[in-house]
């Protein structure tokens, strides 16, 4: 099978972190995964939501959105609707949750690290590169902490990254674009921990029904992308900047 950019099955577009991507925040970068670009930042608010007040344990929650000019047809603004999409919804809570399950919250002390995921171009994977995007972001924002002495242990316990993959014509693929993925029979996305921990798995079939052995081929596939994201993403957290 021919993909449309050329990739064999099993490759990943290519993928750039360019941190400190904004002035203001503590923690951003610029993830460009093939056409797909997302700025993602963090910033570092001194208070909790009251479902975590007086408990000691610090928060991280995520917002999301597709910018106007994202996408060939204009995406408009939700706050002109007034509310958020149920697909908005549903990505917010999954960086949100990813990010959680990767950090000791009792060590941020209670206060919250805001994480936006703003959406400059899409092309297919927009929540997984906000996903691997996000840990980057979170990364910088507890250096920033830990340099001005508001926390004296990183509470990040692992890497995080994310991907997509997919069936499209009965065979799977990796990191699936946009062309892809609208004639995909299934499309699942995966995140997972540095040293190869699952953390959600979403997969869902289009008019089709897949076998324990194409799930199994999928997440294998996912797994090799998902190690190679993270030693991208190592090799970004090195650089001195």
């Amino acid at each position: 099978m021919t993909r449309v950019d050329n990739r064999t099955y099993n490759e990943l577009r290519p993928l750039t972190l360019q941190r400190h991507f904004t002035k203001y925040a503590p923690g951003s970068v610029l993830i460009q995964s093939g056409n797909t670009m997302v700025i993602c930042t963090a910033i570092v608010e001194e208070s909790v939501p009251p479902h975590v007040k007086n408990t000691g344990k610090g928060w991280i929650t995520a917002e999301y959105s597709l910018l106007p000019a994202s996408t060939a047809i204009r995406v408009p603004r939700e706050a002109t609707k007034g509310k958020l999409t149920g697909r908005t919804h549903e990505i917010q809570r999954l960086i949100g949750r990813s990010l959680r399950s990767i950090i000791d919250l009792s060590r941020l002390k209670e206060r919250t690290i805001w994480i936006d995921c703003d959406v400059i171009q899409a092309d297919g994977g927009t929540r997984t590169a906000a996903i691997t995007g996000s840990y980057i972001a979170l990364m910088d924002a507890v250096r920033w902490l830990m340099s001005k002495d508001m926390i004296k242990e990183n509470p990040v316990q692992n890497s995080l990254a994310a991907v997509s993959v997919g069936i499209v014509n009965d065979i799977a693929l990796l990191d699936l674009c946009y062309a892809e993925d609208v004639a995909a029979q299934v499309d699942m996305n995966v995140v997972m921990t540095g040293d190869g921990k699952f953390i959600e798995v979403q997969g869902t079939g289009e008019e089709y029904a897949f076998s324990q052995e194409q799930l199994t081929a999928m997440l294998d596939l996912a797994k090799k992308g998902l190690l190679e994201i993270t030693e991208i993403q190592k090799k970004a957290l090195e650089k001195n900047i």
